[in-house]
């Protein structure tokens, strides 16, 4: 990903803490030379410096097939909007957009033994819905293992972690609080969420 540097996620926290908030991302694979993805909720966790990601999908997706064949890629982004040049002080300028993503790569590594796959499938229930647990707690045995052979759970620690906020850093205060101004006021969840990032990092920065 082309991140100049004062767009750059430097701090794997905030990164991690990013891709937990909007963790439903693409996982990328190659296969037969072209790419290849499928879009999946992802658990995220952060063990010291290391970043684990958990995921399951269908086995009858072809996808399953290519997870060990070499590097796989997961993108995380979801907020973004549009930068309109009157809410630049000069007139000379041009549209933007800002926007925040993360590109985690790792090798996959494939969870087979049955009770690891049953730990990693309530992993994932507790993190999206931790009332389900009990229900599914009293599921019957056979059941949940024949789940698991439709599906193929894996996790991937992560090797190469590129994270992107672009929020007009490179602009002049005035244009980034004429920015937040105007998206703090909009009726757009995005442009709210864009003038939130865009405190944070003011704040974080000045």
């Amino acid at each position: 990903m082309y991140i100049p540097k004062h767009f750059n996620i430097s701090d794997i926290g905030e990164a991690v803490n990013f891709m937990q908030r909007y963790s439903f991302a693409t996982l990328i694979n190659v296969s037969g030379g072209l790419p290849v993805a499928t879009h999946l909720p992802f658990v995220v966790e952060q063990h010291d410096e290391r970043v684990v990601l958990y995921s399951h999908l269908a086995k009858a997706n072809t996808q399953s097939a290519d997870l060990l064949s070499g590097n796989s890629l997961v993108i995380f982004t979801e907020p973004h909007a549009y930068i309109a040049p009157k809410l630049y002080e000069k007139e000379l300028n041009v549209p933007t957009w800002n926007y925040l993503a993360v590109h985690a790569y790792g090798q996959v590594q494939l969870v087979e033994d049955e009770t690891e796959q049953l730990r990693e499938l309530e992993r994932m229930i507790t993190y999206y819905d931790a009332g389900y647990l009990k229900q599914w707690s009293g599921f019957p045995l056979e059941y949940k293992l024949k789940l698991c052979k439709g599906i193929v759970l894996f996790k991937i620690t992560v090797t190469d972690l590129q994270g992107k906020k672009k929020l007009s850093q490179n602009r002049t205060d005035t244009d980034r609080q004429s920015i937040i101004s105007a998206f703090s006021h909009s009726t757009d969840a995005n442009e709210q969420t864009i003038a939130d990032y865009m405190v944070q990092d003011y704040n974080r920065n000045k």
